[in-house]
């Protein structure tokens, strides 16, 4: 049931967490290994406290980049177009699509038919899924 569908994709990556856990655990315990179990012998660096500082370090210091843009100048990488008002009963004639949606339009704007817009639309996405088989 959908309940249920839910709820797995809400307990799903708790459940992704605890074994990602597990794993290091017992990764931090025996040591890392190659298949063979050859003993590399290399100079090991310990995760703590060398990576996890530079981390931390870089994590802080891009948190503080991203709330100084959203607290002190929010409207500097919004689309100005976002600013002029709303007409309801007029289409602005300056929206186009997003750039993954650009192929899209560009194709049923070039064809006046709707139908020819839309058969013309799935063949070109049609073309690219066939094209990987015929190498």
């Amino acid at each position: 049931t959908l309940t249920r569908f839910f709820a797995f994709h809400f307990l799903f990556p708790f459940v992704i967490a605890g074994m990602t856990m597990v794993h290091l655990l017992f990764l931090h315990q025996t040591g890392s290994n190659n298949p063979l179990g050859l003993n590399s012998g290399g100079d090991k660096v310990p995760f703590h406290p060398s990576f996890s500082y530079k981390d931390l370090l870089g994590f802080a210091v891009l948190l503080v980049v991203l709330a100084t843009i959203a607290l002190f100048t929010p409207n500097l990488l919004g689309d100005p177009d976002n600013f002029t008002p709303a007409n309801p009963l007029v289409t602005p004639p300056h929206i186009k699509p997003e750039w993954y949606f650009l192929f899209a339009y560009a194709i049923l704007r070039s064809i006046p038919d709707k139908l020819g817009g839309v058969l013309a639309l799935l063949a070109s996405i049609l073309v690219v899924l066939i094209v990987p088989f015929l190498h």
